[in-house]
């Protein structure tokens, strides 16, 4: 049996006040990124939407990585020094796997296909006719903000109990009748 070293608890909410607001950055981000997505496929003017397409190149990527990575870390911290371990509970493993699975795409497809946006958005403003945004630039707009709002309902109700039951059999009395004559 494995013994997890507890987090005192001004340590503990220490970390939970950074895993909590490492958590809040990232979704801030991830809506203004929404945003400058919605602004961009919605106006009419070039410009507008060239420089929104490209301020998403500056701000989003790198940031939103980096509040991935510290709400991972400080999940982590907060995992291995409490009750609720890492792969103990469905709704810790859930989370970490989808904080992992985030930042994966954060890192190798989102950094890619907001480049690529950020390349169109500098066509659109030396006035290329044939810069267009691709629309499927919202599915990460919407998925996120999706993703990250489930985790945060799996933080508050904590749904689905362990995920394996303790290991030690249960003690369970025979009562024969016949060895009772």
């Amino acid at each position: 049996m494995t013994t997890t070293r507890k987090l005192s608890g001004r340590t503990r909410k220490g970390v939970l006040l950074v895993h909590i607001l490492s958590a809040v950055a990232w979704l801030g981000i991830d809506l203004a990124l929404g945003i400058l997505v919605v602004v961009a496929l919605s106006t009419e003017d070039t410009g507008i939407a060239g420089v929104a397409i490209q301020a998403i190149d500056l701000f989003a990527i790198w940031p939103m990585f980096g509040a991935s990575v510290v709400c991972m870390t400080s999940g982590v911290v907060l995992g291995l020094g409490s009750k609720y371990g890492l792969v103990r509970y469905w709704w810790v493993a859930i989370k970490l796997f989808m904080n992992v699975g985030m930042s994966l795409l954060i890192a190798f497809s989102l950094r890619p296909g907001v480049r690529e946006a950020a390349e169109i958005g500098k066509r659109m403003l030396a006035g290329d006719p044939t810069a267009v945004i691709p629309p499927d630039i919202m599915y990460p707009v919407v998925v996120a903000p999706t993703l990250l709002l489930f985790a945060y309902i799996l933080s508050v109700f904590k749904p689905w109990g362990r995920i394996r039951r303790s290991a030690q059999p249960v003690k369970r009395e025979r009562r024969d009748l016949v060895g009772a004559v």
